[in-house]
């Protein structure tokens, strides 16, 4: 199944190939101060691919806090986060907003909270490398 997604403004825009077809899509709304501020709703296929696109990459922030370990990609323009990265070992995990997906039937998503205080950074990023998507190719097409 090919879900597409994006930023309000359509500056940041993913292609989430996830394989195999999905009877549901787990939907973790984190319960950190950011993610409760921003309504972030995350989900990944760690079998699937993922191209994120940005077009004008002056007007992306990346966010980070807490461990330093995830970059919360933010349009400045629109104020919306659709993708999360993490480099580890060299390569680049994602997470993307079920909120920023476009034409996904609801019924799909299985909603669920998400709490990762007690995680010391060993085991964030293991549980990353384990659920986070794998095969990510990020490109900014812009200035």
């Amino acid at each position: 199944m090919l879900i597409s997604g994006s930023c309000h403004c359509g500056n940041i825009t993913f292609a989430l190939d996830w394989k195999p077809e999905p009877t549901e899509i787990p939907a973790r709304a984190c319960t950190c101060s950011f993610c409760t501020k921003h309504g972030g709703v995350w989900t990944a296929c760690p079998t699937g691919s993922l191209k994120v696109t940005v077009r004008e990459s002056s007007h992306v922030s990346r966010y980070t806090f807490g461990t330093g370990t995830a970059q919360f990609h933010v349009c400045s323009r629109c104020g919306v986060v659709p993708v999360v990265t993490s480099r580890i070992d060299d390569r680049l995990y994602a997470v993307v907003s079920v909120n920023a997906f476009k034409g996904v039937e609801p019924s799909l998503l299985r909603h669920a909270s998400a709490t990762f205080d007690e995680e010391n950074e060993e085991a964030r990023l293991a549980r990353r490398k384990r659920n986070w998507i794998a095969d990510v190719e990020y490109v900014e097409t812009g200035i």
